[in-house]
């Protein structure tokens, strides 16, 4: 399952004219691409191929009940700081750091646009720091599957020409990755908010480069699971 972050409504980050909607989904796309020509036994299902909003439960619910084997959702990240730079990859957790919080915080704003989030995300509060840690214990059944994944996309992502530097892989308390019935993880990009990887970011290129990565990751992950 492919999930292309934000979408709709939700135009997720921006920064100088580049949308974070619009990167994931053109990322996404290319992914399937590469996943269906290589591997044409395997089903690749997204949780959107347009521009419009998907509630972040219902994705997981779209891949829980295709039975997906594995959840990449795809993202770009965005700080105060226009130094940061380099991609990170995240698996359903606990923060170990603020700045580990922020991303989920940012991430997770989006319920705020949906209707009874309350009821939905079983009280919820977007605003509250404790909110973000709920889940943390959901993924724990397929957290070392979803760390091998993850660490073969920061592998992948470190040698391309300009998301050049792996800040590792995290943990976090996402939204869309709670509930998800199978190894999930969530790529953070590069940051719109570097001008170098805002305009890789921007280019066509950059979307081929970075679906080739993920999809080299993949390929290896799936090597390393069917042993």
């Amino acid at each position: 399952m492919i999930d292309a972050g934000h979408g709709g409504k939700d135009p997720g980050a921006v920064s100088h004219g580049l949308i974070e909607k619009e990167v994931t989904l053109a990322v996404a796309k290319k992914l399937g691409a590469a996943i269906k020509e290589a591997f044409p036994e395997i089903k690749v299902y997204y949780t959107r191929l347009s521009d419009n909003f998907i509630e972040l439960n219902e994705r997981s619910n779209i891949a829980n009940r295709n039975k997906a084997d594995l959840f990449i959702s795809i993202h770009v990240n965005h700080s105060s700081n226009s130094s940061a730079h380099g991609s990170e990859t995240y698996v359903m957790g606990t923060h170990k750091n603020d700045g580990n919080l922020e991303v989920a915080k940012r991430e997770n704003s989006a319920v705020l646009l949906e209707d009874d989030y309350e009821s939905d995300y079983e009280g919820f509060d977007p605003n509250s720091p404790e909110g973000h840690i709920i889940f943390s214990f959901y993924q724990n059944a397929f957290m070392e599957q979803s760390i091998l994944f993850a660490s073969e996309i920061e592998k992948e992502l470190a040698k391309r020409k300009k998301i050049n530097r792996s800040r590792g892989v995290k943990q976090a308390g996402f939204l869309v990755l709670w509930k998800t019935a199978m190894p999930s993880v969530l790529i953070e990009t590069g940051f719109m908010t570097n001008s170098s990887e805002r305009t890789y970011l921007k280019s066509n290129a950059g979307h081929t480069e970075l679906a080739e990565s993920i999809f080299t990751a993949f390929k290896t992950y799936k090597s390393d699971i069917e042993k």
